[in-house]
């Protein structure tokens, strides 16, 4: 019998990644006069890095893991690893095949049968995992822990450490697009009379000050603490998500700071700002432990509203911008625009999935 899963969806939401990454940056699309399918015959490259192994490699474990999960869930157990390795594989050979109209990319068999192979690892995984019988333990721990209806709450969550990993001028706040939405629709209506109307000076003129970074802070935790929350059946299921989400997003926030500044920096983003946001968070956690779950819908809401009309109306520091260059070259080009639209679009997300479960009728 077929049982309602968050794999789907993140499934999706990866291959989509996976696809983004593959065919960045989009540019220059044209036919170059060679074979689409020429890449299976050619021999393999002379020069490779242990990087690029490890990232074609383990790049697809996860969407073969969901995807073998998915099918699990739908109770096809015979053949859930074949088809999630096929599915890996089909989608392997369709990106390396289209990127031979991008000038800017390469395409590999080396890469093709090394996605396969990670497509093929994590789908095995996922049928172990089901032998051993841990996927209905994470069903049963899930039914106890959580609303039946926390899919999307549940996906938003696995993608906020994501999120997180891209540099924000302020640690946690997702969302700051206001300046750059300005500059690109100022390129796209110029020469035209509704350049007029874009209200371009009037914004991202004063930085913020510690006081409003700290409260910033405080806003970008206590968003997913509250999407937790209105997911969270149990006040023993909230004691132990506060401290688990605290700790993910300082350990996410350090692991951003250690491949843009270096290792030696990990923890340099730290500073008494910070610290006062993390307490004023820990504090109104305390607070919102015993709240029902559609209020921590509505105070998500209002937490979010919030925190994008601050960070949008705040300017951007020279600093910043110079510390954006380390993941803009070398070998986050591919990954530095996923985390970075990741880091732009949960709050809205987010929003839109806080006025869905507003909006929905009360629930048993």
């Amino acid at each position: 019998m077929a049982r309602p899963s968050s794999a789907l969806p993140l499934g999706l939401l990866f291959a989509g990644l996976i696809v983004y990454a593959s065919l960045y940056p989009f540019e220059g699309w044209r036919v170059q006069g060679v074979a689409p399918l020429a890449f299976l015959a050619a021999p393999f490259p002379q020069y490779w890095t242990g990087f690029d192994v490890l990232s074609n490699l383990v790049g697809y474990a996860p969407l073969g893991f969901l995807l073998a999960v998915t099918l699990l869930r739908a109770g096809l157990a015979l053949r859930a690893a074949v088809w999630a390795t096929l599915a890996c594989g089909a989608l392997s050979l369709s990106v390396e095949t289209l990127q031979n109209f991008l000038p800017a990319r390469v395409p590999s068999n080396v890469d093709l049968v090394l996605n396969t192979a990670g497509g093929a690892l994590g789908a095995g995984l996922a049928n172990v995992l089901q032998r051993l019988g841990w996927l209905d333990a994470w069903s049963r721990f899930r039914a106890d822990w959580f609303a039946p209806h926390a899919h999307g709450g549940l996906v938003l969550l696995a993608l906020w450490p994501f999120a997180l990993l891209y540099p924000a001028q302020v640690p946690f706040g997702l969302g700051q697009v206001g300046a750059r939405a300005l500059a690109w629709l100022e390129e796209v209506v110029e020469g035209t009379p509704f350049a007029l109307w874009l209200p371009v000076d009037q914004l991202a003129t004063l930085p913020l000050s510690p006081l409003s970074e700290a409260c910033c802070i405080a806003l970008g935790l206590l968003a997913p603490l509250l999407l937790g929350f209105s997911d969270l059946r149990t006040l023993r299921g909230r004691l132990a998500f506060v401290p688990l989400l605290f700790g993910l997003a300082m350990a996410v926030a350090s692991l951003s700071a250690a491949l843009t500044y270096g290792p030696s920096h990990a923890w340099a983003w730290i500073h008494p700002p910070v610290l006062a946001g993390i307490a004023l968070a820990g504090a109104v956690a305390l607070v919102a432990l015993w709240l029902p779950r559609r209020l921590c819908n509505v105070l998500m809401l209002l937490v979010l509203a919030v925190l994008l009309t601050v960070l949008n109306q705040s300017a951007d520091t020279p600093y910043f911008a110079q510390s954006l260059e380390a993941w803009e070259q070398g070998r986050f080009i591919r990954f530095h625009g996923l985390s970075q639209w990741l880091g732009w679009l949960w709050p809205f997300a987010a929003l839109i999935y806080g006025l869905r479960a507003v909006a929905a009728p009360p629930r048993p």
